[in-house]
């Protein structure tokens, strides 16, 4: 690949320099340098995953862990089964605790330089092009787990030194990788949500200056507020921006009826995905830039019936996509059985050991996406009947109270406990047990979901 091959924008399209259109189409390595719960088995964050790990295993054999893991999860082989199934992107979203201690803010750290660029190679070596994604930012961008947050508040736009901390990780991105065509650009920052709508704007334009000062040669991905659904905090477009957008149906979520057909009380169709869609794109089919849906995808698991449903929803979205000319990432290539292109083996060392917790996380719904709160309605039902009678008009941007709920009573007062009797699914593994329960997300040890590669191999050689 020659420098001709940097992507820029040019109008609605992404092109190389030498003009050649090209249309971003992949998959994320969701629950990789960002782990996620319900990709992983695990209950709470990331970096409450990490600390009961440590306490389970030891610094030795816990480090041992890790360490084959993030080199397993993304390997040669799973580059070469994306490629072959016509995509030519992976988003990489990471999280800024491989980079940077909190106990010594502004120090980079080597080892997750390594572990980025040994994924970067590997995708390149295969034709595909990278994006890194900045799921969790120093101090958290949103109020979700998904940026390793354990608490309900989004502390980035509250400190100048969180985000100061995330100008200077941007900042070096663009130093290690402005001479790298196989990266196709940077995602600032992953679902943002700035409540106030104040501080968002400056820090985009903050990180805007800060990456182009060292690297032109690269584009920017930028979501909007509100998790990637707002744009009103832009007036114009930014020259070589590509304005992206996340769409997950409701009757995709793990409480989602079959499609079409009524989820909660909005009956969804084609209809009403395309009128979504253009909601959120309007920004970008105005000013005619690029668009980019960079996360989309249903949940697998659940009634069969209604998950059978859920690829037809899919279909419509990549057929709507299509008509748009727009780039697209489905979340995710791989992960425990929820949303996985591939999924792990059932009955693999991995899932065998956390099979007790993770039924009991299922069983009280201590996971926001992939658990359902029917066993713990006894619970839940009188907190929300006592926020419909107290407190009637009280919402979370952008969501209502059902979801304010949900974070702090079971992803946080439940996920507490769950996450340290997970820790402890893993203690006295040897070190030769610690590598087999790596081993256990190697490509050759999982399950590939053969409707969706089947649909993802066909929808890619469709042309915009």
């Amino acid at each position: 690949m020659t420098d001709e091959n940097f992507l820029e924008t040019d109008g609605p399209r992404i092109v190389t320099r030498s003009g050649r259109t090209v249309t971003l189409k992949g998959t994320a390595l969701g629950g990789w340098m960002n782990m996620e719960n319900y990709s992983t088995g695990y209950a709470g964050t990331e970096s409450q995953l990490r600390a009961e790990l440590h306490k389970a295993l030891g610094e030795e054999l816990s480090a041992r862990f890790f360490d084959r893991w993030l080199d397993v999860f993304f390997a040669d082989e799973d580059a070469e089964l994306l490629a072959s199934l016509g995509l030519n992107c992976v988003r990489m979203p990471v999280n800024y605790r491989h980079f940077e201690d909190d106990a010594k803010p502004f120090e980079m750290k080597e080892s997750g330089f390594r572990v980025l660029d040994r994924a970067i190679e590997r995708a390149a070596r295969h034709g595909l092009y990278t994006v890194i994604d900045l799921h969790a930012a120093p101090g958290h961008q949103n109020q979700q787990w998904h940026s390793d947050n354990p608490t309900h508040v989004a502390f980035l736009w509250e400190h100048r030194h969180f985000q100061d901390r995330v100008v200077h990780l941007w900042e070096e991105m663009a130093r290690r990788y402005r001479d790298n065509p196989w990266v196709a650009g940077y995602n600032l920052l992953n679902e943002p949500c700035d409540v106030e709508g104040k501080t968002i704007g400056p820090l985009y334009e903050r990180l805007r200056d800060a990456i182009l000062a060292i690297d032109p040669n690269h584009l920017l991905f930028v979501e909007g507020n509100f998790y990637a659904r707002d744009f009103t905090i832009f007036d114009d477009a930014w020259p070589n921006t590509v304005y992206a957008f996340h769409h997950y149906p409701r009757n995709g979520w793990i409480d989602g009826g079959e499609y079409p057909g009524t989820t909660g009380d909005t009956f969804i169709d084609r209809a009403l995905v395309e009128k979504e869609l253009l909601e959120r794109t309007a920004f970008m089919r105005e000013r005619e830039v690029p668009i980019w849906l960079g996360e989309f995808g249903p949940v697998y698991v659940g009634d069969e019936r209604i998950v059978a449903t859920r690829y037809e929803m899919l279909e419509h979205q990549f057929e709507l996509l299509a008509e748009h000319g727009a780039s697209w990432s489905m979340f995710t290539y791989k992960d425990v059985g929820a949303m996985g292109l591939v999924y792990l083996d059932p009955q693999s060392p991995y899932m065998r050991r956390i099979r007790p917790v993770l039924e009991k996380k299922l069983r009280l719904g201590a996971d926001f996406w992939v658990s359902r709160d029917d066993n713990i309605r006894d619970v839940m039902a009188p907190l929300e009947h006592l926020f419909a009678t107290e407190f009637p008009d009280f919402s979370w941007p952008p969501f209502s109270a059902d979801i304010w709920l949900r974070t702090l009573v079971r992803c946080t007062v439940l996920a507490q406990p769950l996450v340290e009797e997970f820790g402890r699914c893993f203690e006295g593994a040897t070190a030769a047990e610690v590598e087999s329960l790596a081993d256990s997300f190697l490509l050759e040890n999982c399950v590939r979901r053969e409707r969706l590669a089947g649909l993802l191999d066909r929808v890619s050689r469709w042309t915009p």
